[in-house]
């Protein structure tokens, strides 16, 4: 009896999200096309930290070599962009990472997806606030933290920040009252901003190639010592008197230099996955999401990759300032106007990072609630189409993370969200290439049948289809290396389920022996011994058959790409402090909280399963009457066969309404 309640508990915690891809309405408004989501990924990964971070990895990390550390980490975050456009092209639905890890692994690590995606965008959005009210109160002259620590201060150290920043409350309320009025109005604002900011690298980028000089990639460190003036340089005393930068030349640092260096600027390139939660608001989603993911991540390696190279051009790399690397390098070249467009273009560069933070957090709220995960009531949607209570709540909390606390020490929880969604994106797609495909034909059925003619139907039709494994299929080595069904099967599928669960388990394994072993014999071995487990798992896996289902788009190179998209994120994970880890685990307590107290038992799918509407064979639902709506009959998120095409409107040019 107790076997009979876990087994049931845990069947609760992995269920399954049927996703039905071919239905006619949205309860949001289809009004964006592939270029509003270009720029919208554009601007949102594509923030201040062009302004900011190249300054600070060429003086400490990479020298000139800093181009070669935007190119390795545009190729890591290349790796989970793919993963997010085959399910952008699978699942056009709103909810990004959280939707994908439900309709693959299920309930629970789909809450724990989205539950960490708003808070990645909830610290998201009030850093980059606080970001901007400063940056536009260093430009007049601090006057508006000169009024709040007068009048306001808040004598908490260590808890709360040493002033509340009104400024970026307002801000903060604004965007979120445009976001709230609609998303075209949205997006329109966004690209001014965008546009804007691309413009303001392009003359940063043909500054460097005329001001420049090739010699700033090719000093010795003779030239460097002697050419180091305490009085101009951006040294302190007690820093100049040990040489710490390198050896010259274009990669001073040398190649662990260039690594270390690429590790930072992965995170420069996070934001892309915002184009992921506009599934239910962009016309033709399974073309238009693909094409912004990849495209917006080549604008955002292009800009890197040309700004770090004209940064170094200009100026000697150990000479670059920290914090405000591109105004000191045109006073360098003797360009001090140039720093009012640099000015310019940072704050257009905050302000389409900060719309890139809040856009897609009151969609995964919407999403969540849709789905019964949170309280219903943020799943209310406007006259406008737009998810305005989420909208707002989103905007609240923000604006009162903004107001009271300084955040720094909150900034790696965003790390964690973020890659803990981009490893699940890359497990699901590993997954569901090798799934079978469940039967058509019962699809077919679904319209045209009532619901005694299609069990009866679906099941005297198993055995045609031939998507099942034969009767005297079994679980051997040779028949999970050499499958004589050049189709995928359940036993094949299964294997595959198994092999990326302990694939994931030998990873975190892997990744956390690296970073706390050292160089130990002990930590040698064992990553030896790991390393050969996940290369003959990883064999297993590319051995199965792959599913032959047409997608718009599909990660090539299968399984090796999302399993090194994997590898780095959980290495990246693991890099993370100890006190981040504690604020994360304290996060996800009052998560499951929310989760077993609420959400399990309010799900969409929990709901329907006591109802008694799911047909009991093979998990297919028929048309039935929810929350006052229609369904139609659910499909499988993963398929995309030559008859839902034909009744898929979403197929659609891309300019209709």
């Amino acid at each position: 009896m107790v076997c009979k309640s876990l087994l049931g508990f845990g069947k609760q915690l992995l269920r399954i999200k049927v996703v039905d891809c071919n239905a006619e309405e949205s309860r949001l408004s289809r009004c964006l096309n592939t270029f509003d989501l270009i720029a919208l990924g554009v601007g949102s990964t594509l923030g201040a930290g062009v302004y900011v971070l190249a300054g600070a990895v060429a003086r400490e990390n990479a020298g000139p070599a800093i181009v070669l550390c935007f190119l390795i980490a545009a190729l890591a975050s290349v790796l989970a962009g793919l993963c997010y456009a085959e399910f952008g092209a699978r699942v056009p639905k709103t909810g990004s990472a959280y939707l994908y890890s439900y309709v693959t692994v299920g309930e629970l690590w789909a809450f724990i997806t989205g539950w960490n995606l708003i808070l990645a965008y909830v610290i998201g959005t009030s850093s980059v606030a606080r970001a901007w009210s400063a940056t536009f109160d260093e430009l007049i002259g601090k006057h508006i933290e000169h009024f709040c620590r007068v009048h306001m201060p808040m004598k908490a150290p260590g808890i709360l920040a040493d002033y509340p920043d009104i400024f970026a409350v307002f801000i903060i309320l604004v965007l979120t009252g445009l976001l709230a009025f609609g998303v075209k109005e949205s997006a329109m604002v966004n690209k001014v901003f965008t546009c804007i900011n691309v413009l303001v690298l392009l003359f940063v980028v043909v500054s460097g190639l005329v001001k420049g000089t090739i010699k700033n990639w090719q000093l010795t460190e003779e030239e460097m010592i002697n050419g180091t003036n305490i009085s101009t340089f951006n040294l302190t005393e007690e820093e100049s008197q040990v040489w710490k930068y390198g050896a010259g030349g274009f990669m001073p640092f040398g190649f662990s230099g260039v690594l270390s260096g690429a590790a930072t600027c992965f995170y420069a390139f996070v934001g892309f996955d915002c184009i992921a939660t506009t599934g239910e608001e962009v016309k033709n989603p399974q073309r238009a999401i693909p094409i912004g993911i990849v495209a917006s991540l080549l604008i955002c390696f292009v800009a890197y990759f040309g700004v770090s190279a004209a940064l170094t051009l200009m100026m000697p790399y150990y000479m670059l300032d920290k914090n405000s690397p591109l105004p000191v390098a045109f006073k360098y070249v003797g360009w001090e106007g140039a720093t009012y467009a640099v000015a310019v273009g940072s704050l257009c560069a905050l302000s389409t990072s900060l719309l890139g933070s809040m856009f897609p957090l009151p969609r995964i709220i919407f999403a969540m609630a849709r789905d019964g995960l949170l309280f219903s009531f943020l799943g209310k949607v406007s006259s406008r189409k737009t998810p305005i209570v989420s909208t707002m709540a989103a905007g609240v909390l923000s604006a009162i993370m903004a107001f009271l606390f300084d955040l720094k020490d909150l900034v790696d929880l965003m790390s964690i969200g973020t890659l803990l969604a981009y490893t699940l994106v890359a497990a699901c797609v590993l997954v569901l290439r090798y799934q079978p495909d469940q039967p058509s034909l019962a699809y077919q059925m679904a319209n045209t049948t009532d619901e005694s003619e299609l069990n009866e139907s679906v099941s005297n039709s198993d055995s045609q289809l031939g998507f099942l494994p034969e009767e005297d299929e079994k679980c051997t080595l040779k028949t999970l290396l050499f499958p004589k069904n050049p189709n995928p099967s359940r036993l094949s599928g299964f294997a595959v389920n198994i092999c990326a669960s302990v694939l994931g388990v030998l990873i975190f394994t892997f990744c956390l022996i690296t970073v706390l072993g050292g160089a130990a014999t002990w930590s040698i071995v064992c990553l030896v011994l790991l390393a050969f487990s996940i290369a003959g798992i990883t064999a297993i896996i590319w051995r199965q058959p792959e599913n032959k289902t047409k997608l718009s788009f599909k990660v090539p190179l299968l399984p090796f790409l999302p399993v090194f998209s994997m590898f780095v994120n959980v290495y990246l994970m693991v890099q993370l402090g100890k006190g981040t880890w504690i604020r994360f685990a304290i996060w996800m307590v009052l998560g499951f909280c929310i989760y077993f107290g609420y959400g399990i038992r309010h799900s969409t799918e929990a709901v329907l399963a006591q109802s008694g509407t799911e047909v009991t064979r093979n998990g297919y639902k028929q048309t039935q009457v929810f929350n006052g709506d229609t369904m139609a009959p659910e499909k499988e998120a993963f398929l995309d066969d030559e008859e839902s095409d034909a009744r898929n409107p979403w197929n659609a040019e891309e300019g209709d309404p």
